[in-house]
């Protein structure tokens, strides 16, 4: 019986893990630091790790470990080089996260051009109890019918989003953070052009070279003053002291973030806003509906599965 050790279950939201743990002998670690990696793995055949890193040092110790079950898309928690020197394989889940990234994206967008945050805690506060107006007018509320629809990296997200931003009737064009030109149901821009053009700009890119600072100051002064700009996609593509300050000049009408350069977030220009309602924040959560997270733990499970089953008996 394989014997398989999960480092970071928090990662799974506490949702069911049949689909992994009735695989073999099942050890799981609500989470792990870098100096319990090697312990925790130590005999195991497999490890499942969302976030902890497997290095190049942990997996020379690890004779025993054959697959490394990566329980995310993205496998910048190991070093690829060094698994295939050692023989170690490693396999992702994708698309799990596809529908559930792309509603939280237009949710987003609803949630920012409604202005909901600012009702809300208008509500809440009591400064409705405490008017004899039925209405209030505070701050302005936009539909997304009519809408130019930015879209900054047209993968599997980004086009879910197209799809969903054109049922609503917006206008949509994107810019390829790739370099690489395609035909595509929707106009391409160079990333100038679509910012210029944008009522709402949302990013669907990964982290690498030619994304990294992609939006700065310069970006965002080309943005008209009552867009917004949501990142669902990975910190540090958006430069947040710069957004923080285009925020605060009324530079752009408001931001949503899901993804941040350092996750948790240390102290930031974005906690110290003078409008806190034109920021829109969640803890990386996009991803993270429990629909999703099902998808991702059967992913997993296959995974595991396939692999024990192609080993010689």
């Amino acid at each position: 019986m394989a014997k398989i050790v999960f480092l970071d279950e928090y990662s799974m939201g506490g949702n069911d893990l049949t689909a992994i743990t009735s695989l073999g002998d099942y050890t799981g670690y609500d989470r792990t630091y870098p100096e319990q990696v090697v312990e925790r793995c130590a005999g195991a055949d497999v490890v499942i790790s969302n976030k902890v890193y497997m290095s190049r040092y942990t997996m020379a110790q690890l004779p025993d470990l054959k697959l490394i079950a990566v329980a995310a898309t993205g496998m910048n928690n190991v070093d690829l080089e060094a698994a295939a020197e050692l023989g170690i394989e490693v396999r992702n889940v994708s698309g799990y996260s596809t529908y559930s990234v792309a509603e939280t994206t237009l949710g987003a967008a609803l949630a920012l051009l409604r202005n909901s945050l600012y009702y809300n805690r208008y509500f809440k506060e009591g400064a409705y109890a405490g008017t004899s107006d039925i209405f209030h007018f505070g701050r302005p509320i936009s539909m997304l019918r009519g809408k130019h629809w930015g879209i900054i990296g047209l993968g599997a997200i980004g086009r879910r989003v197209a799809t969903l931003a054109e049922a609503f009737d917006c206008t949509v064009a994107y810019t390829s953070t790739s370099g690489v030109t395609r035909e595509e149901k929707y106009p391409q821009m160079s990333l100038e052009e679509l910012l210029a053009w944008s009522d709402v700009v949302s990013i669907h890119s990964p982290l690498n070279a030619r994304t990294a600072g992609l939006i700065g100051e310069e970006q965002l002064q080309a943005m008209k003053p009552t867009a917004i700009i949501i990142n669902v996609a990975r910190g540090g593509i958006i430069d947040e002291e710069a957004l923080a300050n285009a925020l605060n000049n009324k530079t752009i009408a408001g931001a949503a973030l899901d993804v941040f350069s350092h996750e948790p977030l240390p102290e930031s220009p974005l906690y110290h806003l003078n409008d806190p309602d034109a920021l829109l924040a969640s803890p990386h959560t996009a991803w993270a509906a429990d629909d999703a997270v099902a998808l991702l733990i059967e992913g997993i499970g296959a995974n595991i599965k396939d692999f024990l089953l192609s080993l010689p008996r």
